[in-house]
């Protein structure tokens, strides 16, 4: 399966990576922290080679041992899965659900750092997230150009005209979720190319394409609006680098558009799945916008920091998006972040592992429906905008999936198809 070659290959491939960075960055740390910043780079370097090691060799999961605030529900969680009545007893890292050991790995990455001050702060996948930024400074400047043009007449934009930029948007955050470094085990995988010259022949690989419902419904969330009412949009976010820079060009739009009022965006607490955006990597990149040397990025970057300043955009971590539940455990594991996204109009999640979470990375039949597979999970409105590259897609028309199949056998997992699959909740 596409599990266990991730398990097999790329997730060791991901540590001998971490571990790289770690041995480069020795002289920095002596030089910010003198001898203990070396004996902390040893200490991490040790406990990701035995966590390499472990991998390798199919040893049991084990319980965590650090004090950081999740790892109670992490146990918990591992009791849950030595308990399952068709589980294997003791879960272990050939003999688990994908989803939770690669959760896993990632969190005990954050452990070997989290547990040895005075680096416990490092990010040891900022590097190669600030690289896939800066590779895709082409595509950056071709979208923002773009952006600030269409802003200059967007007042004068009908109906018609709108509902045409917005899924220009929504398909250039879409095709930015290939931008995945997790996905490549940390090799390039910048945006090249301006995005939006090749939108019109990806849209036969759009294989659920619900744009006409999300269009609809923030037009009547618009007319409906009152005095009291914002119209809100959260963004759960995947991917810093061009991706990042999609979805702010989209949040922006709706906000000049007025089709939303304010737009949340949801990051990582930690570093995770190599090129997740965590509140340092939303930062940056807004800066590095700002003060760009070109005329349009540095103007968005501006833009947007005002935006964050009048609290019309707000970005918000919480631990519950690198725990390894589906979302359908959220209402119960993570109570307080599930009843503030029941407060928005539409909840847009980016990514596969997003993906992954809303369906219970479960291997569905392909026509199920999307609904079905959510499993309860309706805090609001909700869209999933994914290019596949784990084999779960569910939501497609009888046969279609087995069509594409028998002359792409990697389709589900080549990144190259994509939905933008709606659901309206209960």
């Amino acid at each position: 399966s596409f599990a266990y070659f991730t398990i097999k290959d790329r997730l060791p491939q991901i540590l001998t990576r971490v571990i790289d960075t770690l041995h480069r960055h020795k002289n920095e740390f002596f030089e910010e922290h003198g001898e203990k910043g070396v004996e902390a780079e040893k200490r991490a370097i040790s406990f990701l080679s035995k966590l390499r090691n472990e991998l390798q060799t199919d040893k049991p999961v084990t319980p965590l041992e650090d004090e950081l605030p999740d790892a109670a529900l992490w146990n918990q969680y591992l009791d849950y899965q030595r308990n399952l009545p068709n589980g294997n007893g003791e879960p272990s890292w050939f003999q688990s659900p994908w989803l939770y050991v690669e959760c896993y790995m990632y969190r005990r990455i954050h452990a070997a750092l989290a547990q040895n001050p005075p680096i416990d702060n490092f990010d040891v996948f900022k590097e190669g997230k600030a690289q896939n930024f800066f590779e895709s400074q082409e595509a950056v400047i071709a979208l923002c150009t773009y952006f600030q043009e269409l802003l200059k007449n967007i007042k004068d934009l009908d109906e018609k005209q709108l509902q045409e930029e917005l899924f220009k948007l929504l398909q250039v955050s879409l095709w930015g979720n290939k931008c995945d470094l997790s996905f490549s085990a940390g090799e390039d995988s910048s945006q090249k190319s301006s995005p939006l010259q090749s939108l019109e022949n990806m849209v036969p690989y759009i294989l659920v394409n619900d744009m006409e419902k999300l269009w609809s419904l923030l037009v009547n969330a618009k007319k409906n609006r009152t005095e009291r009412s914002n119209v809100r949009v959260d963004i759960i976010l995947d991917n810093a680098g061009f991706e990042l820079v999609s979805d702010l060009v989209l949040a922006d739009f709706l906000l000049s558009s007025k089709l939303a009022d304010e737009v949340y965006f949801h990051g990582k607490s930690i570093p995770w799945y190599v090129s997740d955006t965590t509140k340092h990597d939303f930062n940056w990149t807004i800066k590095q916008l700002g003060s760009a040397n070109h005329m349009w990025m540095s103007r968005c970057g501006i833009n947007w920091e005002g935006n964050l300043k009048k609290g019309v955009w707000v970005f918000r971590d919480h631990m519950f998006w690198t725990l390894p539940h589906d979302f359908s455990s959220m209402s119960e594991v993570a109570p307080d972040l599930y009843a503030e996204l029941q407060k928005s109009n539409l909840l847009l999640f980016k990514g596969d592992l997003n993906y992954r979470k809303l369906t219970g990375d479960r291997k569905w039949e392909y026509s199920v429906t999307f609904h079905q597979a959510l499993n309860k999970f309706h805090p609001a409105p909700l869209c999933s905008l994914r290019t596949l590259k784990s084999d779960t897609q569910v939501g497609l028309k009888p046969g279609q999936g087995e069509q594409i199949q028998a002359s792409e056998p990697d389709w589900m997992v080549s990144g190259k198809y994509g939905v933008i699959q709606f659901d309206a909740g209960l």
